[in-house]
């Protein structure tokens, strides 16, 4: 294919290349002259390992040279991956100048283009928050090109995934290939540069793809910090950190893996809550700063608001709460999020009905017994004996189980409305429905 790379810094002078070396016709393009001139004479303008021989290489077989002009790349070219930078604003939030340029650029460009050979793809590979693409982007497009995106023009977004030091390395044994289309056409476009590459690829809309890079980087910021905190922890406490990490990474059903990492409702249980508040408090007695590890038990409470907060939302009184206990299948009601929940509510003067198959009042015993009498004492007068008294007593049902009774039992459509705290096996389908909301989906 014939493709234009517009912006060569790190990601976009490794993306040159490296497609070049695929057997792709590129054409680099920046506005720094001296890139420019140092790419056609066959140099890197950064420094990565490997990048230099393979600049040489592409540039020595005419499969790479750079240009300063936009107009001049796009007309020879398929394809545009924009690779401009996206830096900080002072105040924190994500500069769009360059994307914005470079986008009516490419939208001139290909105006002209249009009228004298097929669809133009732009590919949008800059780190950009959801919605950047389609609320401003594709509207300057459309604007400049004169016609539809998807339609006139190809718009495709495109993160990478590339290391600094590593990024050769990772653009041909990548870990992942995303691909956000706004059309079928747009992502075969871009299917087609990887071709014969390794690793799983996944078309995705727009808005999925833009939002996956943030996903990434804020996970790969929280382990190096998490680590961090632990290992100044274990050093306070006269512990080898690295064996430590060692025994945990080797754990790769529950620390290494899917496990906890999808979107539901806050935790609680018997552990989690004592064993972060003994790890911090031990931390402040040595006198170690964790704000990493001291902010996940509030983050866990703000999201356990977020249910409260989507029940006043609706403006009704009648709450139907379907779970109860810590773990669905157990009656453990120590330190349980759907308790607290249960709590808050019914402080707030909700009339509240309770259905849970394992809870029953008269089998608590112990410190579940005890727990749940410190709590929520009027429990009693709260539980219901079936699901459908719940659901002929409430106007909104929060639902924190997985009971089949309880997913048989729920209506569609027209009744209570339905705030989804689990992500109901049939979360997708409901989303059209009116009433239903997911508490973070």
């Amino acid at each position: 294919m014939r493709i234009s790379v517009l912006g060569l810094g790190y990601v976009g002078c490794v993306s040159a290349a490296c497609l070049a070396s695929l057997g792709h016709e590129v054409i680099g393009v920046d506005v720094n002259q001296v890139k420019v001139d140092l790419v056609n004479d066959g140099k890197a303008p950064v420094v990565e390992e490997r990048i230099g021989e393979l600049i040489a290489e592409v540039v020595r077989t005419g499969a790479l040279r750079a240009t300063g002009d936009v107009r001049e790349a796009i007309m020879g070219s398929e394809v545009s991956l924009v690779c401009v930078g996206t830096p900080s604003e002072p105040n924190g939030s994500l500069c769009t100048t360059y994307l914005e340029r470079v986008t009516e650029q490419i939208g001139a460009a290909v105006a002209d283009r249009r009228e004298r050979s097929g669809r133009h793809t732009v590919v949008f590979r800059s780190t950009m928050l959801p919605g950047t693409c389609l609320n401003l982007l594709v509207p300057i497009l459309e604007k400049y090109v004169g016609g539809a995106a998807g339609v006139d023009i190809g718009v495709a977004v495109n993160p990478e995934f590339l290391r600094e030091g590593t990024s050769v390395r990772d653009f041909f044994d990548p870990p992942k290939t995303v691909i956000g289309e706004l059309d079928p056409a747009s992502g075969d476009a871009v299917a087609a540069l990887y071709d014969g590459l390794p690793g799983e690829v996944f078309r995705v809309p727009v808005p999925t793809a833009e939002a996956i890079k943030y996903a990434d980087n804020a996970f790969h910021g929280l382990k190096i910090g998490f680590a961090n905190e632990l290992g100044a922890v274990c050093q306070a406490l006269g512990v080898d950190s690295h064996q430590v990490m060692d025994v945990f990474l080797a754990d790769r059903k529950l620390n290494i893996s899917p496990a906890y990492l999808r979107p539901g409702f806050a935790f609680g249980g018997s552990c989690l809550p004592k064993d972060l508040r003994s790890l911090v408090h031990a931390a402040r007695r040595a006198d170690v700063s964790v704000p990493i590890l001291a902010h996940v038990l509030p983050s866990n409470s703000a999201h356990l608001q977020r249910a409260v907060d989507l029940v006043e939302r609706t403006g009704k009184r009648r709450v139907g709460l379907f779970g109860l206990s810590f773990k669905p299948g157990t009656d453990d009601l120590r330190e349980s999020p759907l308790v607290e929940l249960a709590e808050r509510l019914f402080g707030k003067g909700y009339d509240l009905k309770i259905y849970d198959a394992n809870v029953s009042l008269s089998r608590l015993i112990g410190a579940n017994r005890e727990y749940i009498e410190t709590r929520l004492p009027h429990l009693g007068q709260l539980l219901a004996d079936s699901v459908g008294e719940v659901l002929e007593h409430a106007e909104v049902c929060l639902v924190g189980t997985r009971d089949p009774a309880v997913l048989s039992a729920l209506p569609h459509g027209d009744g209570p409305a339905l705030i989804d705290l689990i992500h109901l096996p049939d979360a997708d389908a409901r989303r059209a429905e009116p009433g239903y909301v997911g508490l973070a989906w």
